[in-house]
């Protein structure tokens, strides 16, 4: 409450009493939020709010954990909401406290990759190098802590992640990386998911590049000559489809030039000219009497 009432008393407004449901409820005055970077620190402020009050409830259930007090059975579990479809329980018990994580996700793939990798932090968290943190525990259905609560809080496809807190976790300056670890659990394993997607994806494009090349690489030349030969011939094709109009055009105007020409080589004729030529254009022929010998 302190955090809120810091923030701007002309911006935010603490409802009294709260919405049925919830814990809080603020009314925002949007008009009264200042201009420049004050904006952006009040904007900042207020977007914390929740992860502020989350965080101050969790580390008061993590407080109680060195309690002297003594009890019997199991405490009912308490489900905390740090985004929509993100919830988680902190379950009291004796010299420890239990953060179950009910895991979703929409696609089939990320299903498998998250549950190897929840599989395998269980492995590492449970070996003696890693002793000291807390210990992690996965399973397909609920655990018996769990029985009683809502079916659609159960449903999941991804398992349920538990955490067990002991004192030694929340000794000093531990509480605040603890309390930041569990409230931030789920964007951890989303981000796990979304790289190994990634690496997977990246792996499988260079082996189908290095299969590409592996068998194209001995008819890479034969390849390389067909294109030419092709493209050539491509080349060719167009080229007279191109020319093709103009060739026509150019043989047509080139055959009425060679007819013209072939009529002026021919003869004029004239009626009558033919008889005159025989009569006065012949050239007569003379017989000589005088023997010729042949020289040798």
């Amino acid at each position: 409450m302190e955090m809120v009432k810091a923030i701007s008393l002309d911006v935010v407004e603490i409802v009294q009493p709260a919405k049925e449901g919830y814990q809080l409820t603020l009314r925002l005055n949007l008009s009264k939020i200042p201009c420049g970077k004050d904006s952006m620190k009040v904007i900042s402020e207020i977007s914390m709010v929740q992860a502020t009050i989350l965080s101050s409830q969790l580390k008061e259930m993590l407080w109680t954990v060195n309690s002297e007090d003594t009890f019997q059975g199991m405490c009912k579990p308490i489900k905390l909401v740090y985004h929509p479809r993100e919830t988680f329980y902190v379950i009291k018990q004796p010299l420890k406290i239990a953060a179950v994580f009910p895991m979703r996700f929409k696609e089939h793939s990320d299903v498998i990759i998250a549950t190897a990798f929840l599989q395998e932090l269980t492995d590492v968290g449970s070996s003696k190098k890693w002793a000291k943190v807390p210990p992690c525990c996965w399973a397909p259905i609920p655990p018996p802590e769990l029985r009683g609560e809502p079916f659609e809080d159960l449903s999941t496809n991804g398992g349920f992640v538990t955490f067990d807190i002991y004192p030694r976790h929340i000794e000093g300056k531990r509480l605040d990386k603890t309390v930041w670890s569990l409230l931030n659990f789920y964007a951890y394993v989303k981000y796990h998911v979304k790289c190994t997607k990634g690496f997977i994806q990246r792996r499988m494009r260079k082996r189908l590049e290095s299969l590409v090349e592996t068998l194209q690489g001995p008819n890479l030349g034969e390849d390389e000559q067909t294109e030419k030969v092709q493209g050539n011939a491509r080349c060719s094709c167009v080229g007279k489809s191109v020319r093709l109009p103009k060739f026509k055009m150019l043989k047509r105007k080139y055959g009425d030039f060679t007819r013209k020409i072939k009529k002026l080589r021919f003869r004029i004729k004239i009626h009558g000219f033919r008889r005159f030529r025989q009569r006065w254009l012949t050239i007569p022929k003379f017989s000589s009497s005088m023997g010729y010998t042949k020289l040798d």
